[in-house]
């Protein structure tokens, strides 16, 4: 006789163990077994036969892909949603991912495509508020208030639509388990029956996940695994500018991102993100520099701050936002080698004003113009851009496509590109290009 199994679960990464722990041996958490029911033993049936096919007599067929009507979505999907594709969209409550997925669901309902819009956490009037609020007028865009994942399934075998969306997979519920909504074995079980729905009936998933506090999916790390794209919506709350990027796409490039704007009536696609950013910028004030980093194939010009001010205690304070703290803590101890400024009698703020997130090399040179115009009283080139990366010895190193920057710079009608000595090879028209090869040179010509 079959008999079901008492198990405790880790809800951080799907550890299984007989016996409560109060640490999880798999990931080290600290209180994250739940007891949990788990499969019966003695009910599994033996599965058919597989019969393999050989590689050369699969027929492949090529589905056009559906684009979603927002082009930064479609850019970081690698062109629109592929039919038959699973895909996990998390982020920050509030930060805007029921509405970016709202919109598209609008946009693709629009073009043609039925769409089913599947609610775990709102009911159908409270949908609808937000979808009037958005411009929602279109009858190919189904919803369905529902938690039941055996609905839901049921619900797409009738309706037959080409785009599902699960707003959240945290609150969908399978029957047969008798785990909490949410948990491990609800997320994995749950997850796997959808993208069992996605490749059988050439269906595109979309499924909603929350985050921890720590900025990770919520739920097993197979979830990750199991689909097929993972997308994060990141921003800060209090500013208007939202990013998107993939963090794993089987159809397409993870090095892109798409820019939005959050305003009363929705997303807005942010096409040219540099002006953006820089449209707000005081050119003239003391401690700001202009760098471009490189986010997949798109150039990106923002604004870096700084502040520079006497210390009133006996350590030094250290601040950085949107670059990475212990590369800025090395570039404060090249300076104050390298060019000679006394830095550790003050406080230093660094910053990307916009509250965007850059951490590649090649901002160094910028960050450390940013610092030694603070420091100093005086502003930094409003003409120029700073591009480079500052290694230990306060040489200037080479950064990678560095051409396409310098076109996205002169395009913002920047006269000058402050780069590493090998730029004297280069010819990019509109910007002159000023090869230097040491941290000191290169801050005199960037603060005359």
């Amino acid at each position: 006789m079959s008999k079901s199994r008492l198990q405790y679960v880790c809800q951080a990464c799907g550890y299984a163990s007989p016996k409560w722990l109060g640490r999880c041996p798999a990931c080290e958490a600290w209180n994250s077994l739940v007891e949990e029911m788990g499969g019966e033993v003695g009910s599994q049936r033996p599965a058919p036969p597989a019969v393999p096919v050989a590689m050369t007599e699969v027929v492949s067929t090529s589905q056009p892909r559906m684009a979603t009507g927002s082009a930064e979505l479609d850019r970081v999907l690698g062109g629109g949603l592929v039919p038959g594709s699973l895909v996990l969209i998390g982020g920050d409550p509030g930060i805007g991912k029921t509405t970016l997925l709202t919109q598209a669901c609008r946009n693709l309902a629009e073009a043609g495509h039925l769409v089913l819009y599947v609610s775990g956490e709102e009911s159908a009037a409270q949908v609808k508020l937000r979808a009037d609020r958005l411009g929602v007028a279109t009858p190919n865009l189904l919803l369905l208030a529902e938690a039941n994942l055996e609905a839901i399934l049921g619900a797409c075998k009738l309706e037959h639509p080409q785009v599902v969306v699960v707003d959240s997979i945290q609150t969908v519920v399978k029957p047969g388990l008798s785990s909490a909504p949410g948990s491990v074995g609800q997320v994995r079980e749950c997850t796997a029956d959808l993208m069992r729905l996605a490749k059988d009936q050439t269906i595109c998933v979309l499924i909603v996940g929350h985050v921890t506090k720590e900025g990770q999916l919520a739920g097993p790390r197979v979830l990750e695994h199991i689909v097929d794209t993972v997308l994060y919506f990141e921003g800060d709350r209090h500013h208007a500018y939202r990013i998107i990027r993939a963090t794993k796409n089987r159809f397409g490039s993870t090095n892109e991102i798409g820019v939005f704007e959050m305003r009363e009536t929705g997303l807005r696609d942010v096409l040219n993100p540099s002006a953006a950013f820089l449209s707000e910028r005081a050119a003239e004030a003391p401690g700001s520099a202009v760098v471009c980093a490189m986010e997949g194939t798109r150039p990106l010009l923002v604004e870096v701050q700084a502040l520079v001010t006497p210390t009133v205690f006996g350590m030094p304070r250290r601040t950085v936002a949107g670059v990475d703290y212990n590369r800025t803590v090395v570039l404060l101890a090249v300076l104050e080698k390298r060019a000679g400024m006394a830095l550790a009698s003050h406080d230093v703020y660094v910053s990307v004003a916009g509250g965007v997130n850059v951490n590649e090399p090649a901002v160094d040179l910028g960050v450390a113009a940013a610092v030694a115009s603070s420091l100093r009283g005086r502003p930094v080139d409003p003409t120029a851009v700073a591009i480079g990366e500052i290694g230990l010895g306060g040489e200037l190193r080479m950064v990678p496509q560095l051409e396409k920057r310098a076109l996205e710079a002169a395009r913002l009608g920047f006269r000058r590109c402050i780069a590493p000595a090998p730029a004297a090879e280069l010819q990019v028209a509109g910007i002159e290009l000023v090869p230097v090869s040491q941290v000191a040179s290169a801050l005199q010509h960037l603060i005359p």
